[in-house]
C-alpha cells in the first residue's frame, strides 16, 4: 500500500480564502499543547506571545520594526514565486544589501549632504539585485537549480560581512568589538519621532506592498508572471521569455532584500556590524507563503509574525521558556499553511501495490 497525492479538479475557493486563518488556529491549538508539555499555562502562554504585545506602545514599536525587513522581503519573494522560481537565498541578499549601503558611511564617514542618504538606500538595492543576478544567470544560462545556489550564497554573504567588519571595516576605536563607525547623521534613516525606534523603513515597505500589488495585478508584465507561475507550458505558447523574466524576477527579489538590508542597518543599528543576520530572509518566506504571495496579504503576514518575535521574547522573560520556541512557533505556522494548500489543492488516495507476473508493481486506486 502507497499513499497519492491526487490534484483536485475544483480546490475550493472558499477554503483558500481563510486556510490562512485555519493555519493560525491549528498553530495557536499546538501551541497551546506545547506550552502544556513544557510545564507552563497554555492560557498565560498564548496571552505573552499574540496579546501583551499588542497592550504596550513600547512593544508595538517594536513590532513595527521587526514587520518592516519581513514585509520587504517578502514581497520581492512573492514576485519570484508566482513566477516558479525558488529564491531561498534573500537571507544573503539582505546581508549584501546592507553591505553595499555602508560603503558610503564607512569611506566617506565626514560627508554631510541630503544626497547621501537617496545614495545609501540605493546602494543598498543595488547590492542586494547583484547577489540575486548571481543564482539568477545561473539558472537561465546554465539550467542550475537556484534553490541551491541561492542557499549556498547565504553562507558566502555572511562570511564576507564578518570579515569586512572584523577586519578592514573595523573601528579603530571601537575596543576590539566588530563593526563599522557609527553613521554620519545624513546617512541614518530617521524615526517617526525623536528617540523612538521606528523609522522611515516601514514607509518603503508599505509603498513597495503598494507598488507590488498594482505590478501583479494591474499591469502586462505582472500577469506574465502569473502566466509562467500557473502554466509554464502556455507561457511558452505564447511566447514569453522565461529566461528573461528569472532574471527580471530575481533582481526585484534581490533588490527589495537589499533595501531590508540597508533599511535595518542604517535605521537600527546605525552602523554595520557582526549581527545583521538575524534570520529575516528565511522567516520572510513564511510570510510570502501566510499571505498567499499577495503583496496585501504579506503585509498582514509580516505584523504577524513580527508579533512572534516580540511575543516570544517577552515568553522568554516572563515564563523563563527558551528562544527555540519563537521558532517552533513560526515553523509549525509555515507547515500548517502549506498543509492546508495542500489539502485544498490534491485529496488523499490509498494504492494497492500488486506484484504482477514479470515480478515488478503495478498500482491499483482504492
Amino acid at each position: 500500500m502507497r499513499l497519492e497525492l491526487i490534484k483536485r479538479g475544483n480546490p475550493s475557493k472558499t477554503f483558500s480564502i481563510f486556510s490562512p486563518f485555519i493555519a493560525l488556529l491549528l498553530t495557536f491549538v499546538t501551541g497551546a499543547i506545547m506550552f502544556m508539555l513544557l510545564g507552563k499555562n497554555p492560557i498565560t502562554g498564548l496571552y505573552t506571545y499574540f496579546i501583551e504585545p499588542l497592550i504596550d506602545p513600547w512593544t508595538r514599536e517594536q513590532i513595527l520594526v521587526k514587520a518592516t525587513p519581513l514585509i520587504l522581503i517578502a514581497v520581492g519573494l512573492a514576485v519570484c514565486f508566482r513566477s516558479s522560481n525558488w529564491n531561498i537565498g534573500a537571507e544573503g541578499q539582505y546581508i549584501i544589501g546592507g553591505m553595499f549601503g555602508a560603503i558610503i558611511p564607512v569611506y566617506f564617514n565626514e560627508w554631510d549632504s541630503p544626497l547621501v542618504l537617496p545614495l545609501v538606500m540605493m546602494m543598498g538595492m543595488i547590492g542586494g539585485a547583484l547577489y540575486a543576478y548571481i543564482p539568477a544567470i545561473l539558472k537561465s544560462k546554465f539550467g542550475t537549480n537556484e534553490i541551491l545556489t541561492s542557499l549556498m550564497l547565504v553562507y558566502v554573504a555572511q562570511q564576507i560581512v564578518d570579515w569586512l567588519v572584523r577586519g578592514p571595516w573595523r573601528n579603530p576605536a571601537g575596543m576590539g568589538f566588530p563593526g563599522t563607525k557609527d553613521f554620519n547623521e545624513s546617512a541614518i534613516l530617521p524615526s517617526f519621532y525623536e528617540f523612538g525606534d521606528a523609522h522611515y523603513g516601514s514607509v518603503f515597505a508599505l509603498i513597495a506592498v503598494i507598488l507590488a500589488w498594482f505590478f501583479l495585478s494591474k499591469t502586462i508584465k505582472g500577469f506574465e508572471i502569473n502566466i509562467i507561475g500557473e502554466t509554464p507550458r502556455a507561457a511558452k505558447f505564447a511566447g514569453f521569455d522565461v529566461k528573461k523574466m528569472t532574471i527580471f524576477a530575481f533582481l526585484i527579489s534581490g533588490a527589495l532584500a537589499g533595501l531590508a538590508g540597508i533599511a535595518e542597518v542604517s535605521g537600527s543599528v546605525e552602523k554595520l556590524d557582526d549581527k545583521l543576520s538575524l534570520g529575516y530572509g528565511f522567516t520572510a518566506i513564511i510570510v510570502a507563503f501566510l499571505g498567499r504571495l499577495n503583496p496585501l496579504g504579506i503585509l498582514a503576514a509580516g505584523l504577524i509574525l513580527a508579533l512572534t518575535y516580540i511575543g516570544g521574547e517577552g515568553a522568554q522573560i516572563s515564563l523563563g521558556i527558551s528562544d527555540r520556541a519563537t521558532r517552533v512557533f513560526q515553523g509549525l505556522l509555515l507547515f500548517f499553511v502549506l498543509a492546508c494548500d495542500t489539502l485544498i489543492h490534491y485529496r488523499f488516495r490509498w494504492v494497492k501495490t500488486v506484484d504482477n507476473i514479470s515480478g515488478t508493481k503495478s498500482g491499483e486506486g482504492t
